[in-house]
């Protein structure tokens, strides 16, 4: 991909005028103007995405281990369902749905959130099921509540800080996803950074091929960012 991005026309040899235009705030704004409208809505899509899939999963998984442990197994099915349905199928069992969520929120990009939430789920559930399995939750949670703590503060200043490593990483899994995504949002004729770059696609092969590249990676930095933050975090318990 660098060498194909990097390779000039006949006799000019190496060239990195792709990547410049890239980097080049005045031609961000006049020739890639759909590139950085779909990056910035991807962004806003990992943001949103992660927050309601924290919001939603690590409650239900907290509530589930100290109140109803015989449930846990139903709610494992449930977040690890997405993981066996093909991205076509599941588009359009989801289209009846946003039919309605347009009629409510609108058809812009952020839309996909919910979307992006049921794919994310798999990935999230094991790593906050590991962070989880590592602590004794009913214990902490016992002694917190017996010192008169609410359940908000349980959650806020018990379970959070011991999630951390397992919330990082459910939250990182889930930004290299949905920057990755591309089938749903190109199914249900949204803008992300994987529709654009299909777009720039048919105009300037090299630059989107350079888009990829860096999109791949960002994408194994975040991953060499959570293992680090996993080995230390390793270190510091042992």
């Amino acid at each position: 991909m660098l060498e194909f991005t990097t390779r000039g026309r006949a006799g000019e040899g190496r060239t990195l005028r792709v990547w410049t235009g890239l980097v080049s705030a005045s031609r961000l704004t006049t020739d890639y103007s759909d590139l950085l409208a779909g990056a910035r809505a991807s962004l806003v899509l990992a943001v949103l995405t992660v927050v309601l899939m924290l919001v939603l999963l690590v409650p239900t998984m907290v509530w589930t281990r100290l109140r109803v442990p015989r449930a846990a197994r139903v709610l494992e099915f449930v977040c690890l369902l997405p993981l066996t349905i093909p991205a076509i199928v599941l588009v359009v069992g989801l289209a009846p749905v946003y039919a309605w969520v347009y009629y409510f929120f609108g058809s812009g990009s952020a839309t996909l959130t919910f979307a992006y939430t049921v794919l994310v789920l798999p990935y999230a559930f094991r790593a906050l099921d590991s962070g989880l399995s590592a602590v004794d939750l009913k214990t902490l949670a016992e002694a917190a509540r017996s010192l008169g703590a609410g359940w908000f503060v349980v959650m806020w200043r018990v379970v959070v800080p011991n999630l951390r490593p397992a919330l990082l990483s459910s939250a990182f899994i889930s930004v290299a996803l949905v920057l990755g995504e591309f089938t749903v949002a190109s199914l249900l004729n949204r803008q992300n950074l994987q529709v654009a770059i299909n777009f720039l696609s048919k105009r300037d092969a090299a630059a989107a091929v350079a888009v990829s590249l860096a999109a791949l990676v960002l994408a194994f930095a975040l991953l060499i960012v959570l293992s680090l933050v996993g080995s230390r975090t390793r270190r510091r318990r042992a």
